[in-house]
């Protein structure tokens, strides 16, 4: 019990001094805290006091930084101004005494220390400033006058002719004037890049190279483009040009292989920025002479359309060509090019309604036809207008697409859609589409003269069977024309134009025969079957004409003899009819079989029945069935 007692009493004794101690701990706490806060609102102060301190020492740097720049800055003018009497000697001396490279060395270190002063604003600069502007406009004076003689060597303009016709390369800049010019330009394109006095896009290597080659262009084209106008105009006002006779194709080639050369030369003078600014701009004074030449031409092809239209097809296939060749070369001139052939191409397009009123117009203006019924030469003329088409078929098939089918009558074309550009790569495809419309095109055209022929030939030929053959005739000669040129391949594509020209031969031969039946119906006879039994027949199967004629009665021979007389008559004057008249190769032929197939299955059954009416004398039979045969076959 004495020993719990003790024990109970050492654990109160530690916890007093347990409680005792953390009384004293929690005192130091307390003044911890309060010299933790008097410390905080010292540093404060310290730092306030500080503030101002700090800010004054950051300006104080930036100041020295300034001043060491400046510093710096001083020093490199003081060492520019050294150098200023080095440069001023070279520059003032020229390019062509102290040599290019070196000229070029101090204008670029010039340049450098003009622009490192600029970037400054101390008064002090301004006067070096204004000197070393001085010396750099000099220089750039003294780089365009030999940028302007370098090219002078060679702005004589030349004879494309010559290049043309021995197959020879255009000439170009020499090598080492490229490489000079480029140089120059190098440097001038750059100043005017920083000047804003200049043109952005056109620094003044490019206005002295477009004022001294544009002209140089223009020299060497001028002959080519007169030749052009006189060569167009030098033939009879009647006569269908010629393909090739103008010097249209020469001018347009000489306009492509110097436009190429010079295209080479300018790339390998500017930059890739400049080439088409520079190309351009250059090729504008050549261009605008080869526009005012085709419109010269259109013109002319205007006041003789039916005969020179043609000169309008090859001027829009070449020129077409030419300006997507130039364009895949430079990437320039397309619009140009489009402008200057826009006016030909719409002549170009009028042509056709106008082709077909022409026709109309000229039949109808026609007083007198061949009365033997002969083709006319009109005819071989409207075809060689259309196998003259065929020779230029890419221009044909871009302005048929161009116009659409059927828009070539009278009005339509006016009304049809114009572009100031190029006609697409799809549009010159000579296929399936543009050949329809071809054939279409030229099916309209044979369908308007045959019209406007079997019209007038009604009015002016005296008789049905002469205008039968007329129309006969002149089918042929249409027939012929086609299947001896490329037209026959065009109007494969339409599948009416064979039934069509057949159409019309087939009333040309219906028209003729109408003649023929007067001797047809001579031969017709009335039988009655119910007068007596069936006329015998020979052992052969063959009427027997005498039994026949034995049951006649007296006005029944004089009825057969008068037919004999009439069929007699009649076919002599239409066979000498026949053989008087012009007739095609083909059409005599045609028609002799016609009127074979027509005449002689009537004669024989006529022949078989009554021959026996004269009884072998001649007199009222003249023609037994060979000797008819016969004189139908010498139709042909």
């Amino acid at each position: 019990m004495k020993t719990r007692d003790t024990v109970h009493a050492e654990e109160s004794a530690e916890v007093e001094v347990l409680i005792a101690d953390a009384a004293k701990f929690d005192g130091i706490s307390k003044q911890i805290k309060a010299s933790l806060g008097r410390l905080e609102g010292g540093s404060q102060l310290v730092k306030n006091a500080l503030k101002p301190v700090y800010s004054n020492t950051q300006g104080l740097q930036v100041m020295n930084d300034n001043i060491d720049k400046i510093l710096n800055a001083i020093d490199k003018m003081l060492g520019q101004n050294e150098d200023k009497g080095r440069e001023e000697r070279i520059i003032r001396a020229g390019p062509e005494r102290v040599g290019l490279p070196d000229y070029l060395a101090s204008l670029k270190r010039v340049d450098r220390a003009l622009s490192q002063m600029s970037s400054t604003n101390l008064r002090f600069n301004q006067q070096a400033i204004g000197d070393f502007n001085e010396l750099l406009a000099e220089g750039d004076s003294q780089l365009q006058a030999l940028f302007r003689s370098t090219l002078a060597e060679n702005v004589q303009p030349v004879e494309p002719l010559h290049y043309i016709t021995k197959n020879l390369p255009f000439p170009g800049l020499p090598q080492e004037r490229v490489s000079k010019l480029g140089s120059i330009d190098s440097f001038l394109s750059s100043t005017a890049a920083r000047d804003t006095s200049y043109n952005s896009r056109e620094s003044s290597s490019i206005r002295i190279y477009v004022e001294m080659r544009g002209a140089y262009l223009s020299g060497s084209l001028h002959n080519l483009s007169a030749a052009s106008i006189s060569t167009s105009k030098r033939k009879a006002s009647d006569e269908i040009y010629r393909q090739g006779t103008s010097g249209i194709g020469t001018y347009a080639s000489g306009v492509e292989g110097m436009f190429s050369a010079e295209f080479k030369n300018i790339s390998a003078i500017f930059s890739r920025e400049d080439c088409g600014l520079a190309f351009e701009a250059t090729c504008r004074m050549a261009l605008a002479e080869f526009a005012k030449t085709l419109r010269e031409l259109n013109m002319h092809i205007k006041s003789n359309l039916a005969t020179d239209c043609f000169l309008a097809y090859e001027i829009v296939e070449i020129v077409t060509n030419v300006g997507y060749r130039i364009d895949e070369l430079s990437g320039q001139l397309k619009l140009p090019f489009a402008d200057a052939l826009k006016p030909v191409r719409e002549t170009a397009k009028s042509s056709l309604a106008e082709l077909i009123e022409d026709v109309r117009r000229r039949v109808s203006s026609m007083q007198i036809l061949p009365q033997d019924g002969s083709a006319i030469p009109f005819t071989s003329e409207i075809m060689t207008r259309l196998q003259t088409m065929t020779l230029y078929p890419q221009s044909i098939a871009s302005i048929m697409i161009s116009l659409g089918d059927g828009n070539w009558h009278s009005g339509a074309s006016a009304n049809s859609t114009s572009s100031t550009s190029l006609p697409s790569i799809k549009s010159f495809d000579v296929g399936a589409d543009s050949s329809q419309i071809l054939a279409h095109y030229m099916m309209d055209t044979v369908e308007t003269l045959l019209t406007s022929l079997d019209a007038k030939a009604r009015v002016l030929l005296k008789s049905k069977s002469i205008s039968g053959v007329f129309v006969a005739n002149n089918v042929a000669v249409i027939d012929r024309m086609i299947r001896s040129s490329d037209i026959s391949t065009i109007l494969a594509s339409s599948s009416s134009a064979s039934a069509k020209i057949e159409s019309w031969r087939k009333k040309g031969t219906s028209a003729y025969l109408e003649s023929w039946r007067e001797p047809c119906s001579a031969l017709m006879d009335v039988q009655y079957t119910n007068r007596g039994a069936r006329p015998p027949s020979g052992s052969n199967g063959l009427v027997d004409s005498a039994a026949v004629i034995k049951q006649l009665g007296s006005k029944d021979k004089d009825s057969i003899k008068e037919k004999f007389k009439i069929f007699n008559t009649s076919f002599e004057e239409l066979s000498a009819k026949h053989k008087s008249l012009q007739m095609e190769r083909d059409v005599r032929s045609l028609l002799a079989r016609e009127v074979q197939a027509m005449i002689e299955p009537l004669y024989a059954r006529f022949w078989d029945r009554y021959h026996e009416i004269d009884k072998g004398k001649g007199k009222y039979v003249k023609y037994d069935k060979g000797s008819l045969s016969a004189q139908l076959a010498a139709l042909g």
